[in-house]
């Protein structure tokens, strides 16, 4: 517990640059009592409407939470949402975001609908082709003018096109060139794009992708894991199970972090909580095994919650007096399997 308590100390008024595909989340909360006469669906009845970043735009969120400042580089439309963006991070107080404004593209916005504690819809507008040639210039140029005093780069892959394979590539080499982690957030089976990362985060199904064939359990996604770091020169991988808690590969070990017990309410926006306790560790020097247990924490906590949410120090230093079971079950695995 004191080790995480020190860390959290560590990170405030770190500077930590988020690049990646950023999205508005809107949440309307209600409830819901009868089915409509039209069609076999639920009536809601609105109580509360809240919007909040969501996409690489929530692991700002997450890394804010804990005292970073997080900087955020990314593509938009020139729409009310890519304005409404803007104006929650300001009402935040975080630094401002860089939002290249692209008039040919619709800024994501997720629009949830959520029934006591049941989300019942979700109704997604966005514009998914890779950026033209001249947004994506704009953009390696902003986040290489902004990256200097940043201690880590976080690049939130949704397959919305903002990054492309030269982009990646681009502040995948600039993370190395200023000797900073790179902590990447998956998407699409070709992990080629993502070389020389510091660390990549893939869930279970993500992994299974990028390998091209279905994992069965630990010792095959193990062994598809190392694959991917070998083939694309990855220095670290981590694969998130759920309930099943987490694997973390480096270049010596196979480690097995356990879920912290506690009951599942949304699994929203966890990935994003997992990336930035990653991301934020590592910018301070922590060991890869120390950061995973920092993120089991913080994603214990969220995925408590309704919606997407984050963790903040208060919480994960509560969750840490689980800290016990979570020590006691981080195991070292023999290269091959988890015994």
């Amino acid at each position: 517990m004191k080790r995480i308590s020190d860390l959290l100390r560590r990170l405030r008024g770190t500077i930590i640059l988020c690049v990646g595909d950023i999205m508005l989340d809107h949440f309307i909360y209600g409830e819901a009592s009868r089915l409509s006469p039209e069609a076999p669906v639920p009536v809601v009845g609105v109580k509360r409407k809240i919007s909040m970043p969501g996409g690489m735009g929530n692991v700002a969120r997450n890394l804010a939470e804990v005292g970073v400042l997080p900087l955020a580089v990314g593509a938009a439309g020139d729409d009310p949402a890519a304005r409404e963006l803007a104006g929650l991070f300001a009402q935040a107080g975080w630094l401002p975001p860089i939002l290249l404004r692209d008039p040919g593209r619709t800024t994501s916005v997720k629009t949830r609908v959520i029934a006591g504690r049941q989300q019942v819809v979700r109704v997604d507008e966005e514009t998914t082709r890779p950026l033209g040639a001249e947004i994506e210039a704009k953009l390696i140029e902003a986040a290489r003018r902004h990256a200097a005093g940043a201690r880590a780069i976080t690049l939130s892959d949704y397959g919305k096109g903002c990054l492309t394979p030269r982009l990646v590539a681009e502040l995948a080499g600039l993370a190395r060139e200023l000797g900073i982690p790179a902590v990447v957030d998956p998407k699409g089976s070709d992990y080629s794009k993502y070389r020389g990362a510091t660390l990549v985060t893939p869930n279970r199904r993500e992994l299974a992708e990028a390998a091209g064939r279905e994992l069965a359990g630990a010792p095959e996604m193990i062994e598809a894991g190392l694959e991917l770091m070998r083939r694309h020169d990855l220095e670290n991988l981590l694969i998130t199970r759920s309930e099943e808690g987490m694997i973390l590969l480096t270049g010596e070990n196979r480690i097995a972090l356990p879920a912290m017990a506690r009951e599942v309410a949304d699994v929203s926006g966890a990935g994003d909580t997992v990336v930035a306790m990653m991301a934020a560790a590592l910018s301070v020097g922590a060991p890869p095994l120390l950061a995973a247990q920092l993120a089991t924490l913080a994603a214990g906590v969220v995925v408590g919650k309704i919606g997407t949410a984050v963790a903040g120090p208060a919480e994960i230093e509560a969750a840490a007096a689980g800290w016990d079971y979570l020590a006691e079950n981080t195991r070292t695995l023999e290269k091959n399997g988890l015994a």
